[in-house]
């Protein structure tokens, strides 16, 4: 390749969209890349046209052995979820973007976009958006032929997210251009045109859960109730994972999914992963998880059974072991990614003693800590103290590359599954 490609951003009104100069390299061009839609809009060319459709390093690498003149068109602007990000790591390459769909669906709302959250659902799973976008002001939502806008609607109506209103822009910038505000309930029983730009905006306050949700307001067992990690223990185990926003975090014998919906909100670029024994439970974890929108994946099975299906985790909580549990630590020692942690809860020495020993037989130190809880309760006209059950918090790493206390310095960034 002699000289540099022409990546030219068109808009939906095809050739109109076009500055004379950019429509003179098209004519001028010996190579026309692009969708079916956008080489339509040149039917009189006399170059040779190429279809941009799946396969794009061979697409790329054929563009880099060519020796003509090429120009290659794009949706709006190139480098907004486009193909100029990937052609300019790879090619040289003169970028000419026009306005992205974003920017005519919030010309066409009459409001700023620089302080929107955007999120591509386009090729891309709906799973775990609840959290992402739960609480944000406004939220531009890319789609696709799965992500459409009605089942979108849907989606944030099965978590009860209520306080958003949405914008569809469909065909922005072309002649079948519509657009409109929506009610959830109205857009999830709306078809709209394949080529379209959902933004929601918060008309109300959304709930806030800070850190720390208390226990009764979890959906719990009856009548037996206690069966979850209680807040306080909760809230250090939580910490002694590291959480990090784009974590893939495991729970393990979830239960109410208490630690597995709060690891969800911290961790709302990641991803979390649980599994629980007791079907039971498990629609309890599932009623708690819309309750608190967190979109995550509960199973149901006996762990290690089930573990595999998982993407390996930056950390691992283990609330319950179901009596497997060295071949259950040696699993979760093995898919550990490196820098991070997992984390048990052990309410008996001999189990402490036992996950000590098979975290020693794995190479990974270990760091615990009792933690003795009493909360206050009147009686009468005063007040006394009720204690919960002592609980060991046993953290399990890997030893460090470097002469570092694993303990006492920041978690190195990993790898993440995304």
């Amino acid at each position: 390749m002699n000289k540099p490609i022409k990546v030219i951003g068109i808009g939906d009104n095809g050739a109109e969209s076009l500055l004379p100069a950019y429509r003179q390299w098209i004519e001028e061009s010996e190579v026309l890349v692009g969708g079916e839609r956008h080489l339509a809009f040149f039917p009189d060319y006399r170059g040779e046209k190429k279809v941009l459709k799946g396969g794009l390093s061979a697409m790329t690498d054929g563009l880099a052995a060519e020796e003509r003149t090429v120009v290659v068109l794009a949706s709006g602007d190139p480098l907004f979820y486009g193909i100029g990000s990937l052609l300019a790591r790879k090619l040289p390459v003169e970028l000419y973007p026009y306005l992205s769909s974003l920017q005519l669906a919030f010309a066409r709302m009459g409001e700023s976009w620089q302080d929107a959250h955007v999120v591509s659902l386009h090729g891309r799973s709906i799973k775990g958006l609840a959290q992402r976008i739960d609480g944000r002001p406004k939220v531009a939502l890319l789609t696709d032929e799965h992500n459409t806008p009605a089942a979108i609607a849907a989606y944030l109506l099965e978590y009860g997210m209520t306080e958003y209103r949405a914008f569809v822009a469909e065909n922005a910038g072309g002649a079948s251009e519509r657009t409109g505000w929506y009610e959830l309930e109205q857009l999830a029983r709306t078809e709209c045109a394949p080529l379209n730009l959902v933004v929601l905006k918060r008309t109300g306050p959304s709930p806030v859960w800070p850190l720390g949700i208390p226990d009764e307001q979890f959906v719990q067992r009856k009548p037996d109730k206690g069966l979850i990690t209680k807040r306080e223990v909760r809230v250090l185990s939580l910490a002694q994972l590291a959480i990090r926003p784009d974590s893939v975090v495991w729970d393990i014998g979830t239960c109410t999914g208490s630690v597995a919906i709060e690891a969800g909100r911290i961790a709302r670029e990641g991803a979390v992963f649980a599994i629980e024994k007791n079907e039971g439970d498990l629609a309890n974890c599932h009623e708690n998880a819309r309750r608190f929108r967190v979109d995550l994946t509960a199973v149901h099975g006996r762990a290690p059974e089930g573990l595999e299906a998982f993407p390996d985790p930056d950390a691992i909580f283990i609330g319950g072991t179901g009596g497997e549990m060295r071949e259950l630590l040696r699993i979760c020692a093995s898919r550990l990614k490196q820098g991070g942690r997992i984390v048990l809860n052990a309410v008996t020495i001999e189990n402490l003693s036992d996950a000590m020993r098979a975290f020693a037989e794995e190479g990974m130190r270990t760091d615990i800590q009792l933690v003795q809880i009493s909360r206050s309760k009147p009686i009468l006209q005063l007040t006394r103290f009720d204690a919960l059950n002592p609980v060991y918090i046993l953290t399990a790493v890997h030893p460090p590359q470097e002469n570092t206390d694993t303990f006492d310095t920041p978690v190195e960034k990993g790898d993440t599954a995304t």
